[in-house]
């Protein structure tokens, strides 16, 4: 990342309107510190003195014996240090180890600090299993507000104020209890003018939500719109983004979340969740002195804070932690494994405890069934798996295309006005189709539902021939006029939902994309099982239906016709395999049912890799201009470490520091000329033998702290980063040691090094930079921008596009 704005002696960072940055579509300025703390700067008595220069007169200050606050640490919009960090908690995990023998209270430390990550994972689960317990309650309360209201309480939704009623298992929506607005205002709920005071009354509501949610997120924490998995993994891969991450956008994304989801958009909660799971993580990191100063330790705990948050958001523990594994982390060890399979049990019991639905269950959309499935049934399985690779693959160019004009056109400086005609065009449009109206999550609940004897839905209404009833089990039965027009508010259902959901993904409100997707799989689903139902039904004597499907027999499941679509579109859209299939065998409680997922899983992924190799998650990471370095991609060109280092023949010589002969007013000319986040260390510029690597920012606070600390450190002092002070005559200035800041273990390569082992060497050890030689001596610098843009380049990619390193 370019660092301006720093001044000689001062080294202020500068505020001004240069620094601003487009993150997710999201206007930010780079100085914007939320809930980081500033670096304590004032340090008293740190400084040793060591004898210097020729008679021991000059006074040398060295940094050895007590770190300065900020050395060691990362610019905002920079990638971490894995390598250092984690050297970092071993060296400290030995002292403690160490000192454990010498009394009973540093045992006691020992032992606390073992525990403190399990701890921790405690908290997560408790806090974001309530928080999602919360937002449940909050959003289906709300979304039933656009509908009518309780009189019983206000604050009662449909269902729970017709709970207490007197009234037929039949007339169970129509309590006297719930009112719509039309009841309220007219005293009536029929003909046309109440018709239109309800369209009015929800169209209303619905804007007045999603106005609120982007005024919020506008106003407050910019960083609390769209999904946040994106930039998850770009943070769990090592990237730094202030404040993404802190208390404000928990908080404004728990509110608006409800806010967005109860407006009837075309989004879902179970995103977004992950998002507010992995803000509670890094808040209560916090509280830990081990997590809160080490990065990378940081990023295992929001591993499992990701595995949490999709344990709430879909009942699916399991499920919760392969989706951290498969789909967010960067680096996943055994250890986070059972602390993510913790916190996702934590999550879990906590909002099973909650119980926000009134049904025990952790999902509004929990169904069982009891039918198996045949061999023959795969055919249309692969053919749902077929069609959500093609919406997935079609979805993902039309986002993107789309997002690409929001951030280059005049449309992204309009985010309120975007927000509120797309609120209005889906309000308008889902009021009229009952199927629409309703909450996505209740839509996908009423298709994954097996038709029962006491269903009351137009889904449901097949001709009845209780002759043949057998047990609890229906036979396929003859499809009645309430079927059919299911079917065609269905198709409409499904259009508009294709179609709206690309235009409302990436808006400046929190929309997560799983519920959406699911919705598009499941209505094509549940289309397909009542075309096969009824084709089993009138032509049971074809030879494929004559082996297994009799008249008479209960054959065809529609709603595990729907389930599998669900699961193969939101698999076309993430390119989810392993953790899909068991979120979804959790969601279900149908392990009968694992290889019809299997399959429409396995099939959707091949179809939508076929057309695109991206993920919607991948895809907005590039087009964000992110240094995520994809693990999963294989990198096969033959290039060398020559042809990616900087500098390149045309370009001026690498800037380096020397050894021992750089004077304190050199090494800041250096810094306020370039803005590079560290500089090789030489013996000297003749012989370009390499001694270490020195950060920028570590440079700026050992100066400034040693300019206002140390007697004596004037522009003329000499800097040097040895074991012994230089020999200088004896009325020079005080030396100033440095050695304690230079890593002197930098990874190398020779210029004759394959890319392919260099990228392997990148993804696999979290490096920022690289340094190349030839002969031992320093040729030039490859950083992870660089890997990146060399990667976009052979891809046929701008390599521009690549913002930060």
């Amino acid at each position: 990342m370019d660092q301006k704005g720093y001044r000689r002696g001062s080294f202020q960072s500068s505020t001004s309107d240069e620094d601003m940055l487009e993150i997710a579509g999201a206007s930010l300025d780079f100085s914007m510190a939320d809930d980081d703390p500033p670096l304590d700067r004032e340090m008293g008595g740190f400084s040793s003195y060591n004898g210097g220069g020729m008679n021991g007169t000059s006074t040398i200050m060295d940094f050895l014996e007590e770190p300065l606050p900020g050395v060691g640490t990362y610019e905002d919009f920079n990638t971490i240090d894995w390598v250092r960090e984690k050297s970092r908690d071993r060296d400290r995990h030995r002292e403690i180890t160490s000192r454990s023998k010498e009394s009973t209270w540093a045992l006691i430390h020992s032992v606390s600090d073992a525990f403190s990550g399990w701890l921790l994972m405690l908290l997560i689960g408790l806090l974001a299993g309530s928080l999602a317990g919360l937002i449940d309650i909050s959003a289906h309360w709300m979304t039933d507000l656009k509908e009518g209201v309780c009189l019983a309480g206000f604050w009662f939704n449909h269902e729970h104020c017709c709970w207490k009623s007197n009234t037929t298992f039949m007339d169970r929506d129509k309590c006297p209890e719930w009112m719509s607005w039309s009841e309220l205002i007219l005293g009536h709920g029929e003909g046309a003018f109440a018709y239109i005071l309800n369209y009015f009354m929800y169209v209303t509501w619905a804007l007045l939500f999603s106005l609120l949610a982007v005024l919020l997120v506008k106003g407050f924490a910019p960083y609390a719109c769209g999904s946040g998995i994106p930039e998850i993994k770009t943070i769990l891969s090592g990237f730094i983004i202030r404040g993404y991450l802190g208390k404000w956008t928990l908080i404004i994304k728990t509110i608006t979340l409800v806010l967005a989801v109860s407006s009837g958009l075309s989004l879902g909660k179970e995103g977004p969740l992950v998002h507010v799971a992995c803000c509670c993580g890094n808040i209560l990191c916090h509280l830990f002195t081990k997590y809160r100063k080490n990065e990378a330790k940081r990023r295992e705990v929001l591993s499992a804070a990701a595995a949490a948050g999709v344990s709430v958001a879909f009942g699916a523990p399991i499920g919760g932690v392969l989706f951290s594994l498969e789909e967010v982390s960067y680096y996943f060890p055994l250890k986070t494994l059972w602390r993510s399979f913790f916190a996702a049990l934590v999550a879990a019991f906590t909002l099973r405890s909650i119980n926000p639905f009134g049904n025990s269950r952790l999902v509004l959309f929990y169904v069982e069934f009891h039918m198996p499935w045949h061999l023959l049934e795969l055919v249309p399985f692969i053919l749902l798996g077929i069609f959500g690779g093609l919406w997935g693959a079609f979805f993902i160019r039309s986002n993107i295309a789309w997002c690409r004009r929001r951030k280059t056109t005049k449309l992204g400086k309009y985010p309120v006005l975007e927000v509120f005609v797309v609120t209005a065009i889906t309000a308008v449009l889902a009021f009229p189709n009952e199927y629409t109206r309703m909450s996505t999550s209740e839509l996908i609940s009423e298709l994954f539902n097996d038709c029962g004897i006491l269903d009351s839905s137009k889904l449901c209404e097949y001709v009845n021939d209780f002759n043949s009833t057998k047990g609890d089990d229906l036979p396929d039965r003859a499809a009645g006029p309430g079927v059919y027009t299911a079917m065609w508010q269905l198709a409409l259902a499904l259009i508009m939902k294709v179609f709206i959901t690309i235009f409302t993904f990436g808006m400046k409100v929190p929309s997560g994309l799983f519920i959406p997707s699911m919705a598009v799989g499941a209505i094509a689903g549940r289309l397909l099982g009542v075309a096969v139902e009824q084709l089993a039904y009138y032509h049971h004597d074809w030879a494929i239906f004559s082996g297994w499907c009799s008249q008479g027999a209960d054959c065809i499941t529609p709603g595990l016709y729907a389930m599998v679509g669900a699961a193969a579109c939101l698999g076309g859209v993430t390119r989810m395999t392993v953790s899909l299939v068991v979120i979804m065998f959790e969601l279900t409680g149908g392990l009968e049912y694992i290889v019809p997922l299997m399959a429409a899983a396995m099939t959707s992924k091949w179809v939508a890799d076929a057309i695109g190799r991206e993920g919607i998650y991948d895809a907005h990471i590039r087009l964000n201009g992110y240094p995520f370095l994809e693990a999963k991609e294989e990198f096969s060109h033959k290039t060398l470490a020559m042809d990616v280092m900087r500098p390149r023949r045309s370009d001026p010589p690498l800037t380096v520091i020397t050894q021992d002969s750089m004077t304190v007013e050199d090494v800041e000319s250096i810094i306020n000329e370039t803005t590079y986040s560290g500089y090789p260390v030489v013996v000297s510029r003749e012989s370009q033998r390499l001694v270490g690597f020195v950060l920028r920012r570590d440079l700026i606070i050992s100066i400034e702290n040693a300019r206002k600390k140390q007697d004596g450190i004037v522009s003329t002092s000499i800097i040097y980063f040895t074991d012994h002070s230089p020999p200088l005559p004896p009325s020079s200035p005080s030396m100033l040691k440095l050695r304690s800041i230079l890593d002197l273990s930098p990874f190398t390569v020779t210029d004759q090094t394959p890319m392919e082992i260099v990228v392997d060497i990148f993804r696999k050890l979290g490096l920022r930079q690289c340094l190349v030689t030839h002969n031992g001596k320093l040729l030039g610098i490859i950083t992870k921008k660089d890997v990146l843009k060399h990667i976009a380049q052979l891809a046929n990619q701008d390599p521009d596009s690549i913002l930060f390193n």
